[in-house]
């Protein structure tokens, strides 16, 4: 992804991604909010809300003036570093679970909701023609299927020209949260790859290629004609990567992914009853629900090395409750309902008061 020097820097390279703020006021002419933040916010984690987090970070500061310089170096570095102390906040797609937040003193609350898709390197099959279901799915990344030519996919994609090529199997090589939804979906789909592999964020591949994040995934699977791969929604719709149609839960349709069905998958979702806000939206029941759906977390000490840096944090994800939902559905995100919105506020003034 092409760097931007503006006010917000968005730089990804093998990976990761960098935002960071340039051209800092003079001491003088700070506001008590800059003054706070000192040099600006730190995060570090999930590639999979990076593109919206950019945009995010450009608004929020052409208003406030505060600076958030987040590396996007996958969910796995993001909990890694947020429990070293070493960034003021965290960011990760695998919500941890209660007991984990409290051992290393961290609250956790969502931001927005997105989906995973597949993608593949097809000659001749546009995106979003190729069907899979999630047992196929199970059975590619096993390696039990190794042929776009095997008879259980053809036997879903009658007058679909598929190549008779191997298939080549692409993943993510980072600790990934991205990698956890996806794995998520395939253990509750596969019995075969829920008895070999199973969820995580990093997991042993029984087979293919790794690649480090989605920058890493989708060039592999750019250069290699029949392979797959998986990335989050937004990051293949603007880089132009032909996705697949995945089974809905009924099995009576076959869906492409879109803001509509994240939202779908999102609708019954219970947040008042999942335990440090750990709450899953895979696999979720109606007919237009996308199959690989989730939200994506932040992840704050209680008791931070920095309490002013803290307060800045949360006022930044309170300001992207109340003026990001635009930006969010022009990524193709699914806001959080408002309900939701204000339940969380309320946690972050329980749980992690201001100092």
């Amino acid at each position: 992804m092409r760097a931007k020097s503006i006010l917000l820097t968005l730089a990804m390279f093998a990976g990761a991604a960098t935002l960071a703020a340039c051209g800092q006021s003079d001491d003088a002419a700070k506001t008590p909010a800059q003054a706070a933040a000192g040099s600006g916010l730190s995060g570090a984690g999930a590639t999979f809300p990076a593109p919206l987090y950019a945009k995010w970070a450009e608004d929020h500061r052409a208003e406030t003036g505060v600076a958030i310089n987040y590396q996007a170096i996958g969910s796995g570095g993001g909990i890694k570093q947020i429990k070293a102390k070493t960034v003021d906040f965290g960011a990760t797609d695998k919500p941890l679970s209660q007991a984990d937040l409290d051992e290393a003193g961290l609250f956790q609350f969502p931001t927005v909701i997105g989906g995973v898709v597949p993608i593949v390197n097809l000659p001749g099959v546009a995106a979003g023609q190729l069907k899979l279901t999630g047992a196929i799915l199970g059975d590619i990344y096993t390696g039990a299927i190794t042929k776009w030519s095997d008879p259980k996919i053809a036997a879903i994609n009658a007058g679909v020209n598929i190549p008779n090529l191997p298939i080549t199997v692409v993943h993510r090589a980072d600790g990934s949260g991205t990698t956890f939804l996806f794995t998520t979906y395939l253990t509750a789909k596969s019995p075969a790859w829920k008895d070999k592999v199973g969820a995580g964020d990093a997991v042993s591949w029984p087979t293919g290629q790794g690649g480090k994040g989605n920058d890493g995934v989708s060039a592999f699977v750019r250069q290699t004609p029949g392979s797959i791969g998986y990335v989050e929604y937004a990051f293949a719709k603007q880089n132009g990567l032909a996705h697949a149609q995945l089974q809905s839960k009924d099995g009576s349709t076959f869906l492409n992914p879109s803001a509509e069905s994240f939202a779908a998958a999102a609708a019954g979702a219970d947040w008042a009853s999942a335990p440090g806000n750990a709450l899953l939206l895979i696999d979720q029941d109606g007919a237009g629900a996308w199959p690989i759906t989730g939200a994506t977390f932040i992840l704050v000490h209680k008791q931070p090395v920095d309490a002013a840096k803290k307060a800045q944090v949360l006022k930044f994800f309170e300001w992207t409750y109340a003026k990001g939902d635009a930006a969010a559905s022009a990524l193709d995100y699914v806001p959080l309902p408002a309900a939701v919105k204000t339940m969380m506020l309320d946690q972050m003034k329980a749980q992690t008061p201001a100092a």
